[in-house]
């Protein structure tokens, strides 16, 4: 087995360095991401591939936030051959590819400070479980004129479906679709949101692995076809008020021996043990991974403002109003059985999102956890004592509160390694602080002419 899995790798290396000489290459660029989740690249010249697919290329991890101690400070990227595209925006007198990187220490074992490797990690124990976790995002995000000041301007006062035909973010739309085609990125749908100048656009289900490189490289598309234009894009979960904010909403299923784990024909729900299993995993853990999938202060105005997006833990087979969505599938497309996270963001870091995820997933279907009841009623039209005798909890209100339930986790811990919970833990917490000693429009709106 690992001879095969040595080969495959070797016929992917020799296949990107025939096609880097082949189609003239200038340039290959490597590409990373930090603990947030921000997209990171070095460039290196075709003379040095093929030492750095031997050896890595190394750097000064302590240079990355999240990344090295300074006493501890030198890594290695190394690059998986199995991302290499071409850079269709390259200029024609200089192609460029590029790669997604592994990080590791100089002695060639995964830093614990790398997203990519986390994810890693608990792909692999998924797969000693015998199960593979596949997702498919619907990516939603915004266009403005101009963010001058920190007043974004929108493109457009369009709505949910809405084509105009003057509408110049629909083109920024197609090219960008475009974009995502030539670096082998299938999209499903892609169409205008509800709120102004709101766009999504939906990828087609793959791997977690592949699917968390496909969402870092989505919204560096996104922006550099905007950038281009003279038009600002942000993953900004909530940079209007009064209109719903952006989401990540991520479909999941769970494959054992290329069949789907979450069916069953002879439940009541179409979902296997195993899938009841997964939704009460993330039930139960929902609160203590919320830091993770909502990473932002600004997260929370989206969840608490409801629209959209869930604020309470719950289930349901067709009610969008809760955490968890069991879509009904169509006859016969019992390999589409998933279920549907509701309140992940774009913002967030996909590598350590998705793993916290399975994580929390597989917890449930290993040691049985059971399934609450089903939420049948809108629990945005719920008082606080209706939700309690339903036994509902909330999702955390704010990033504070939902870093102290992730301090006290040891999912999260065990998930994400001590270098990075630990790292993750201090820096969101003094990003709180930040915020809490910031006066606000609206505090100067409503108090400075009265008080």
């Amino acid at each position: 087995m690992m001879d095969a899995v040595e080969n495959d790798a070797d016929r992917k290396r020799d296949y990107v360095l025939r096609t880097v000489e082949e189609r003239g290459v200038r340039l290959i660029r490597l590409w990373f991401t930090d603990v947030l989740g921000r997209h990171k690249s070095v460039a290196i010249s075709p003379a040095e591939l093929e030492t750095v697919f031997d050896g890595g290329l190394q750097f000064d991890g302590s240079a990355i936030d999240g990344f090295s101690r300074v006493q501890e400070s030198d890594v290695l990227a190394v690059p998986d051959p199995s991302t290499f595209e071409l850079l269709p925006w390259a200029a024609e007198d200089e192609p460029s590819g590029t790669m997604f990187c592994d990080i590791t220490r100089l002695d060639g074992s995964p830093f614990p400070g790398d997203p990519r490797q986390v994810l890693r990690r608990n792909i692999d124990l998924a797969r000693e479980a015998g199960f593979e976790m596949f997702c498919a995002p619907e990516v939603e995000f915004f266009y403005f004129a101009d963010a001058n000041g920190g007043v974004p301007r929108p493109l457009d006062g369009a709505s949910y479906f809405d084509l105009t035909t003057a509408d110049v973010s629909s083109d920024l739309r197609k090219r960008t679709l475009h974009m995502l085609e030539a670096l082998s990125i299938p999209v499903e749908y892609s169409f205008h949101e509800d709120s102004p100048s709101q766009h999504e656009i939906d990828l087609q289900y793959t791997d977690a692995l592949s699917m968390a490189d496909a969402v870092m490289t989505l919204r560096l598309t996104v922006k550099k076809i905007a950038m281009d234009q003279g038009i600002y894009a942000t993953f900004m979960p909530k940079p209007l008020n009064g209109v719903q904010g952006s989401g990540m909403h991520t479909h999941l299923s769970l494959f054992r021996d290329g069949t789907n784990a979450f069916h069953d024909p002879e439940s009541d729900d179409g979902l296997s043990a195993v899938g009841h299993g997964f939704i009460a995993g993330l039930l139960h853990h929902a609160r203590e991974i919320t830091a993770v999938t909502n990473q932002l202060v600004n997260s929370y105005k989206r969840i608490n403002e409801g629209y959209e997006a869930p604020r309470f833990i719950s289930w349901a087979r067709n009610n969008r109003s809760a955490l968890i969505r069991v879509p009904i599938i169509k006859p016969g497309k019992t390999q589409s059985t998933r279920i549907e996270y509701r309140v992940l963001d774009p913002a967030c870091n996909p590598y350590l999102a998705y793993a916290v995820i399975l994580a929390a997933g597989l917890k449930g279907i290993v040691e049985g956890y059971g399934l609450p009841d089903e939420a049948v009623e809108n629990l945005h039209e719920l008082g606080p004592d209706d939700l309690a005798s339903l036994g509902v909890q909330p999702l955390p209100s704010n990033l504070a509160e939902a870093l102290d339930e992730m301090e006290e986790s040891e999912l999260v811990r065990s998930t994400l390694g001590d270098h990075i919970f630990e790292w993750f833990l201090r820096n969101k917490r003094a990003e709180w602080d930040d915020y809490q000693r910031q006066v606000t429009p609206f505090e100067l709106e409503h108090y400075l002419p009265t008080w």
